[in-house]
């Protein structure tokens, strides 16, 4: 068997179990009757929900993330409490972002070692360094992370080409290349990399924009980092999604709006980085980079310095 379409048919497998436990919970959610609680409205999501699906997971699909996005939509408009955004989330995100996983691994070719390392690696991190990460202060982590990536996407700015940097002769940064994959010390630092990141998530510390920074300063195609990041992803999201289901800790219409939604924005931003230009991925790597750390930054100094235990409830995505 082909090693993509072992991988493809895994996550399938994994699905077909979030799906069948959602169904059933949905089901009973049905039977129940009476007034409805967002875990037991099993109403058709409304226009809204649907838009937040399509907007968030379009975006999501090129790279910028969908939980930022999801979350503020929600307070904003206070669609969904806070208390089960994180849950809504998962459970609504996890079929977009599995579509995105067999999308990535298919339409963009990248070494398959290289793949299944990077993903194992982030897996493995959210399982075994999450009882260590998520006790480390997540304000500071936000500044660090933040920080570091205003810097590489500066380096990432210079590196990437483009008229004025041919004729000022400035564009000399060897980061960036055509390689679909890493060996030797290079898939080391990779997988190390992926293995805190996955270990990051645990404190809602995306694994997009690292993701991109570590896969372009290895010598790495930019386009390479959709699948690596999305499968990690693909992975991690639906073994999220039962604890939730399982205690009702989501909004049923909200869910179901990333989801049936968020499938169509997911396959029309798949089309337009399918046939991009790779330079044009590649500044659209630097614009995602940059609105990340600028983010990181800006939830970090709008929080107040945490005090005693640091550990927050689990985030798969940012």
């Amino acid at each position: 068997m082909n090693p993509i379409t072992g991988l493809l048919a895994a996550l399938a497998v994994l699905n077909s179990g979030v799906v069948a436990i959602w169904a059933h919970a949905l089901l009973v959610a049905r039977r129940i009757g009476g007034a409805p609680t967002p875990p037991t409205d099993v109403r058709l999501p409304g226009v809204e929900h649907l838009a937040i699906g399509f907007v968030t997971n379009f975006f999501d699909t090129l790279g910028i993330g969908s939980y930022a996005q999801t979350t503020a939509w929600y307070k904003i408009r206070k669609i969904v409490n806070d208390r089960i955004i994180p849950g809504t989330m998962t459970v609504g995100h996890n079929l977009p972002t599995t579509v995105q996983t067999f999308i990535y691994t298919t339409l963009v070719q990248v070494d398959v070692i290289t793949l299944f390392s990077m993903i194992g690696a982030s897996v493995a991190g959210a399982w075994l360094g999450a009882g260590v990460v998520a006790k480390w202060p997540k304000r500071k982590i936000q500044i660090g992370m933040g920080s570091l990536l205003l810097i590489a996407a500066t380096l990432m700015f210079f590196s990437a080409g483009g008229p004025f940097f041919q004729m000022t002769g400035s564009n000399v940064l060897p980061v960036g290349g055509d390689a679909i994959g890493v060996s030797g010390i290079k898939l080391a630092i990779a997988v190390v990399v992926n293995f805190v990141l996955g270990a990051l998530m645990t404190l809602g510390i995306g694994i997009y924009a690292p993701c991109m920074i570590t896969v372009y300063l290895l010598g790495m195609t930019p386009k390479a980092a959709f699948p690596i990041m999305m499968g990690s992803c693909g992975f991690l999201i639906p073994v999220a999604a039962i604890p939730f289901i399982k205690e009702n800790a989501y909004s049923v219409r909200a869910a179901l709006g990333l989801t049936f939604a968020g499938i169509p924005g997911v396959l029309t931003a798949a089309y337009l980085i399918g046939s991009a230009d790779i330079n044009k991925v590649k500044w659209l790597v630097v614009m995602v980079v940059l609105y990340t750390s600028i983010s990181m930054l800006r939830s970090a100094f709008k929080e107040a310095p945490e005090r005693g235990t640091t550990a927050e409830p689990v985030q798969v995505k940012s």
